[in-house]
C-alpha cells in the first residue's frame, strides 16, 4: 500500500485528520481543515547522542529583577506590568481594522528616542507604514522599517550586530518557514515561525511584539499552542464604530492579569485615557440620563485599576409569544439567572417582557459584582423610577437571592467618591475578627448594605401590578 503523502489539519486547533471533513470533530469549526504534505523524514528519537548535564538553583537563589524598557504610554505599559521586558514575546490580537497596527506603531516610535526599533510588516509595504506614521504625526521618528515575510531572513537580520533592542512582526499570520511546504497561515507555518522567532528573541534579549489575526469568534487564528509559547497575550478590544479602545492583558509572565488600558481613537491615532471611569460617564452627567429609569452604575475592577460604567436596561411588552433578550457587554447566560431569580425569590414577573441589557461605553464586563447593578437597572426599568443619580451599585446575587461579597470594596468606594457619588448600594460587608475596622475606608459615602435581593424592591417603590407574580 502507497505510504500517505498529505495529512488533514484543522487552522483552528489543529487537529489531524486521514480525510477531508466539512467540520472538525474536535473543536466543531466548520470549513477549517486544509491538506498539508507531510514530511519526508519522521522525528528521530535522541539517538546514541549524549546531552548537557543540567546545572540546578535552589529557591532561594537571589536574581535581579527583569529590567523594562517604558514606552512612555502609561496606559500600554500599565497592562505590559511596567514595560516590556527584554527577551520577551508578547501577542497582541483583535478584531480586523480595530487598531492594532496603530497602536504598535505609535509604541515603537515612542521607543525610537532611547533604543533601537524595528517594524517589520507581512501586510504592507514600506510605503504604507509610512504614510500612516506621517498621518500619526510620527513620521521623523527613528524606525526601521521592512517589508518580509521570510523568517530565515528576519532570523538572520536579527542575528546581526546592528540588531534592534524592540521589533515588531505585523503579523505572525503572514510569515513562513521555507523548510515547511505548507502555505503561510496555517498551523504548521504560524507554530515554526513563533517558535524560530521567539527564539532568537530571547537568545538576543529582543523584546519582539507580534500581532495575531482572530477568528470569528475572537480567538487568536492559528494553534492554540501559540499562546503557550509567548509570554504575555494582549487583546485589544472595542467597536470600529465605536472611538474607546480596551487592550486587555488575558495572559502575562512579567505582570497582572486582567489588566487593562483605555485608548480614545482618533485622528491623531489612539490617545490614552487615564480615567477610563470619568469617560464612561461623561456622555450620562452631559445629557442628564441620572434622571431616566432602567440606569445605574456599577463600581467594578478590572484587573487592579477600580472602573466606574453605566449598565442600561429596558423592560419593555413583548408583541411575541416569545419575549426577547438581548445583552450587550454582558453575559446572557447570566441575565437569565438574574430574570429568574427576580421572579422565583422576590415575586417580580418579568417573562412576557422583552429584555434589553447594555453596557454603555463599548466595555464587556465580565465579573460576577455586576448582578446587584443589572437587577437595579432592570427594577428601575420596570417601575419607571429612577436609580439615585449619586448611587454606584454593586454585589453578587445568588440563586436563593442572596446579595455575596466582592473582593477590593474600598477601592470600589474610593473611585466613586473620587468622582462625585454620594452612596452605594452594596452587599452586607464582613469584618474578620482582629481585623481593623472598615470604618472610615468608604470615601465618606452614605451606604446601604442588603443581604437579599428582596430589600432592593422598596427602593423603586409598588411595582405595576403586571410585574407581581401571581397577579
Amino acid at each position: 500500500m502507497a505510504r500517505a503523502t498529505s495529512r488533514y489539519v484543522c487552522q483552528n486547533c489543529g487537529a489531524v485528520t486521514a480525510r477531508w471533513a466539512g467540520r472538525c470533530e474536535s473543536c466543531l469549526e466548520w470549513n477549517s481543515i486544509v491538506e498539508e504534505p507531510i514530511p519526508d523524514a519522521a522525528p528521530k528519537g535522541l539517538g546514541k547522542g549524549q546531552g548537557r548535564r543540567l546545572e540546578f538553583v535552589g529557591l532561594d537563589t537571589i536574581s535581579p529583577e527583569a529590567p523594562r524598557r517604558a514606552t512612555g504610554i502609561a496606559e500600554f505599559d500599565r497592562v505590559t506590568g511596567g514595560g516590556l521586558v527584554p527577551g520577551s514575546a508578547v501577542l497582541i490580537g483583535g478584531d480586523p481594522g480595530i487598531g492594532k497596527s496603530t497602536l504598535l506603531l505609535q509604541v515603537v516610535c515612542r521607543l525610537a528616542a532611547e533604543t533601537p526599533v524595528a517594524y517589520i510588516s507581512g501586510e504592507e509595504a514600506v510605503e504604507q507604514v509610512r504614510m500612516r506614521a506621517t498621518r500619526l504625526g510620527l513620521g521623523g521618528a527613528a524606525v526601521r522599517l521592512a517589508a518580509a515575510t521570510s523568517v530565515r531572513d528576519i532570523v538572520a537580520t536579527l542575528d546581526g550586530r546592528d540588531a534592534p533592542s524592540v521589533v515588531v512582526i505585523d503579523s505572525i499570520q503572514t510569515m513562513y518557514v521555507d523548510a515547511l511546504d505548507s502555505a503561510p497561515g496555517t498551523v504548521a507555518q504560524v507554530r515554526a515561525s513563533a517558535a524560530e522567532l521567539i527564539r532568537v528573541a530571547k537568545r538576543r534579549g529582543i523584546s519582539l511584539l507580534m500581532v495575531g489575526h482572530v477568528t470569528k469568534e475572537g480567538a487568536i487564528a492559528g494553534p492554540r499552542v501559540l499562546e503557550h509559547m509567548v509570554d504575555a497575550v494582549l487583546y485589544f478590544e472595542g467597536e470600529r464604530s465605536h472611538q474607546f479602545r480596551i487592550l486587555r492583558g488575558v495572559k502575562n509572565r512579567f505582570g497582572a492579569t486582567d489588566e487593562i488600558g483605555v485608548f480614545e481613537m482618533s485622528e491623531a491615532g489612539l490617545i490614552e485615557v487615564p480615567n477610563p471611569s470619568e469617560l464612561f460617564l461623561a456622555d450620562r452627567r452631559a445629557s442628564g440620563l441620572g434622571d431616566v429609569s432602567g440606569a445605574a452604575v456599577f463600581a467594578g475592577l478590572e484587573g487592579t485599576r477600580p472602573v466606574l460604567v453605566e449598565i442600561q436596561a429596558l423592560v419593555a411588552p413583548s408583541p411575541l409569544g416569545t419575549p426577547r433578550r438581548a445583552v450587550v457587554g454582558w453575559d446572557s447566560a447570566r441575565l437569565a439567572m438574574i430574570l429568574a431569580v427576580l421572579e422565583a425569590r422576590c415575586g417580580v414577573a418579568i417573562g412576557m417582557n422583552d429584555v434589553y441589557l447594555n453596557v454603555a461605553g463599548g466595555l464587556r464586563i465580565a465579573e460576577p459584582a455586576a448582578d446587584l447593578a443589572v437587577a437595579t437597572a432592570l427594577l428601575s426599568s420596570l417601575s419607571g423610577e429612577p436609580v439615585p443619580g449619586d448611587a454606584v451599585v454593586f454585589g453578587e446575587i445568588g440563586l436563593s437571592g442572596e446579595v455575596r461579597p466582592v473582593s477590593q470594596t474600598e477601592s470600589r468606594l474610593k473611585e466613586a467618591a473620587k468622582l462625585g457619588f454620594g452612596q452605594a448600594i452594596l452587599p452586607v460587608r464582613r469584618v474578620r475578627p482582629g481585623a481593623k475596622s472598615s470604618a472610615g475606608l468608604n470615601g465618606g459615602l452614605a451606604l446601604r448594605e442588603i443581604a437579599h435581593l428582596g430589600q432592593l424592591l422598596p427602593l423603586f417603590g409598588d411595582l405595576p401590578a403586571r410585574s407581581r407574580a401571581g397577579d
